[in-house]
């Protein structure tokens, strides 16, 4: 090989040297780039959204023979505590449950999981989350619980309900209440249905709905959103759940893409309305995020939330 050509090697080694570097520079520009992304989402997802943000929804709800004393009135929701799990979301409880003793509604519901699973005794973790609802009950406003499949799961149904009950706050256990007028108006009061969690085996909706009279106007709270299609044509004017957290982590404007909507084996609501076809003709579901945490304490695109139930004769 003469001069020339050796000299023309070397040259095209040392370029195609060169554009190697500049591939492995690109690469790890690339990897640094998704990772710094990566570790500021889950700062946010971990430390800002779930503490920081929360969602107040206010919907409408128009109930078949609603008095008068209960036009306009609000009801308030919020749901799925947690309190127990690593790092649980207690400094938002606190918030949400200040929010809605300012709001003086005329009801909160509360659809379930007030505990999970703790090193911690159940007993201390009872008294824990009295303790963080008790502002409730001192400002007199009427406030109903059901169970969720968590609240079974650590085995502290019954002394959770034996605390709630002292504490003044009703827990339903498939069944139904007639909750008093607003204001202590005489006119008819409005029926609240609790069901138990269907995750369980502890869903029991007609034997919650047959407390009702017939025509009778009604809400409807359930832990598990799947009870949701058991409810009869016409029974539930508006139901609310919880259990779902919105998925906990969603992709913007798709939560049939989140977590939760990717890996449950059932159709389920996920996060707000139900939508049509879902659930018998006249029944109407909102699902609700919640506050606390499963598995991980974080949450991406399903803030914490505070729900205004506005409700309206239909």
């Amino acid at each position: 090989m003469n001069s020339s050509a050796a000299r023309d090697d070397w040259a095209e080694s040392g370029r195609r040297g060169h554009r190697r570097g500049r591939a492995r520079t690109w690469l790890m520009g690339v990897v640094a780039v998704v990772i710094a992304l990566g570790l500021l989402v889950t700062g946010y997802g971990v430390a800002i959204e779930p503490r920081l943000i929360l969602d107040e929804e206010r919907i409408q709800a128009h109930i078949p023979g609603l008095s008068p004393d209960w036009d306009g009135a609000d009801v308030l929701v919020f749901s799925d505590l947690q309190v127990g799990m690593w790092w649980d979301n207690t400094g938002m409880i606190e918030r949400v449950v200040e929010d809605t003793v300012a709001a003086d509604p005329a009801a909160v519901l509360l659809p379930g999981d007030f505990l999970y699973q703790s090193e911690t005794s159940i007993q201390e973790r009872i008294q824990h989350v009295t303790e963080l609802l008790e502002p409730l009950t001192e400002a007199e406003i009427p406030v109903y619980a059901v169970m969720g499949n968590h609240d079974y799961a650590v085995g502290a149904v019954d002394e959770l309900t034996a605390a709630f009950e002292e504490s003044g706050i009703e827990v339903l256990a498939n069944e139904a209440v007639l909750m008093p007028a607003p204001g202590g108006g005489r006119g008819s009061g409005l029926f609240l249905v609790g069901v138990g969690p269907s995750s369980v085996g502890e869903a029991e909706p007609q034997e919650a709905l047959d407390d009702v009279p017939e025509a009778a106007p009604r809400l409807v709270m359930m832990h598990n959103p799947t009870t949701f299609p058991e409810l009869p044509a016409g029974t539930a004017p508006m139901a609310v759940a919880g259990h779902t957290h919105c998925g906990q982590i969603a992709l913007p404007w798709s939560p049939e893409s989140s977590y939760m909507g990717l890996t449950e084996e059932e159709e389920i609501v996920a996060d707000g309305f139900a939508p049509d076809g879902y659930g018998a003709e006249g029944n109407e579901m909102f699902v609700t995020c919640g506050i606390g945490f499963s598995l991980a304490p974080v949450r991406i695109n399903a803030p914490p939330q505070l729900l205004t139930i506005e409700l309206h004769p239909a």
